[in-house]
């Protein structure tokens, strides 16, 4: 059993205001944290892994390719396609927590390179 606390990773910053971190994983999926600071964007991008997730505090706007926006707030959960093609902003005045799972896991995401 792998037990990984958001305080034993420290956060990548993958673009200006939006800090990632890695947590526990397996062969099929992993979890990783996100903070989004007020008035950060996360850039339009796709990638091969399935993805759902959960916003914990504040709200993130998901903005997907057609130009659709989905508001999600705290408590809300959301799932993307593998191959779909999202960015997401914060919009409010508060950071936006949350967690994303991935299957297959997302071991090296481009944040890293």
């Amino acid at each position: 059993m792998d037990v990984v606390a958001p305080a034993d990773e420290e956060p990548t910053e993958a673009v200006d205001g939006v800090h990632l971190s890695l947590l526990a994983g397996g062969e099929r999926m992993n979890l990783q944290r996100f903070e989004i600071e007020p008035g950060a964007v996360v850039p339009e991008h796709s990638h091969p892994h399935e993805q759902t997730g959960m916003v914990v505090e504040g709200t993130l706007t998901f903005v997907l390719a057609d130009g659709t926006e989905r508001a999600v707030g705290p408590d809300e959960t959301y799932a993307l396609a593998g191959g779909e093609a999202h960015g997401a902003e914060n919009r409010g005045d508060e950071p936006v927590v949350g967690v994303d799972v991935f299957s297959p896991p997302r071991t090296d995401p481009d944040w890293q390179d």
